[in-house]
């Protein structure tokens, strides 16, 4: 049974939004362009966007459904959710910040949670500070600490790393994964960087315009686009619309305004319409003495 199933629409003036997706046991990356509809759906799974329809279910209960009138407010959804911008109390220290949600406790439990915490992310000396007095990184970590304060049984991270200098990101990237592997997380991480989608995830959510266009595993979204703007948004430069002219069990070959290829076969057929797409890092320069086959023995 999935983690995490959604099904919902929501209109905006000159924005429709229509996703449906499936989230396992997993780390699934919502990948696209600014504004695309990335950061509504982590809102509405949070319980902080309310859809016109549809429904939404964590772990097989139903946390809304428009239809049955189910609408649970984000604190009983036992959702883990990071900001873009963190969201930390200006005023309150790091240790009041991570024991923010945590006040159905007894505060002897509030205080060995946050200290688990304070160990986990690697906070240990900085919990009488407040946001002001700590960098970026630190308060991302102060961040998914009182994210994960309740348990959470899914957590959902809104552009958690873009603030933050390359060699930040690369570390809390690290740290992420640790985190996932000693907490048994499920995870949906929201982004634009293309680099961050293919390192962290196991599965890639495709977002254009409000609608999902592909969700597969890395390798798939980036060597078998589903359409020609799937192809575009992950940054293949070489596309061309051609026509099959054959399709065998072996091969198959397209004709292009430029130039015939063979590859590999395909669900095509003669006749049939198709885009071509090379990415950059598939191609190889031989000179005109060398054989194909040996340049791909090397």
């Amino acid at each position: 049974m999935p983690m995490l199933e959604l099904d919902i629409e929501r209109r905006f003036p000159g924005f429709h939004l229509r996703v449906r997706l499936a989230v396992h046991h997993e780390l699934v990356v919502l990948f696209g362009h600014s504004g695309s509809g990335k950061s509504l759906t982590l809102r509405a799974i949070a319980g902080l966007l309310r859809p016109d329809r549809g429904r939404i279910l964590i772990d097989g209960r139903p946390v809304f459904d428009a239809a049955a009138g189910v609408d649970l407010p984000p604190r009983l959804r036992r959702v883990g959710f990071v900001p873009q911008h963190y969201a930390l109390f200006p005023h309150l220290t790091v240790r009041e910040n991570i024991a923010f949600g945590l006040h159905g406790l007894p505060r002897h439990e509030r205080e060995r949670r946050v200290a688990e915490l304070v160990a986990l992310l690697g906070l240990v000396g900085l919990e009488g500070r407040r946001p002001p007095e700590i960098s970026g990184g630190q308060a991302q970590r102060v961040a998914l600490a009182r994210a994960l304060a309740p348990r959470p049984r899914l957590l959902l991270l809104d552009e958690p790393f873009s603030a933050l200098d390359s060699a930040i990101r690369v570390t809390l990237r690290r740290e992420l994964a640790r985190l996932r592997r000693e907490l048994d997380l499920t995870i949906v991480f929201v982004t634009h960087d293309l680099r961050e989608a293919y390192n962290l995830a196991d599965r890639i959510a495709v977002f254009d315009a409000g609608r999902v266009l592909q969700v597969d595993d890395r390798e798939a979204v980036f060597h078998r686009p589903a359409c020609r703007r799937v192809a575009e948004l992950t940054e293949v430069r070489n596309i061309w619309r051609g026509v099959v002219t054959e399709a065998t069990a072996e091969h198959v070959t397209v004709q292009t305004p430029r130039f015939a290829l063979r590859a590999a076969a395909g669900p095509s057929q003669p006749g049939q319409r198709v885009d071509v797409c090379i990415r950059p890092e598939r191609v190889i320069l031989l000179r005109p003495e060398r054989h194909p086959a040996e340049a791909l023995r090397d």
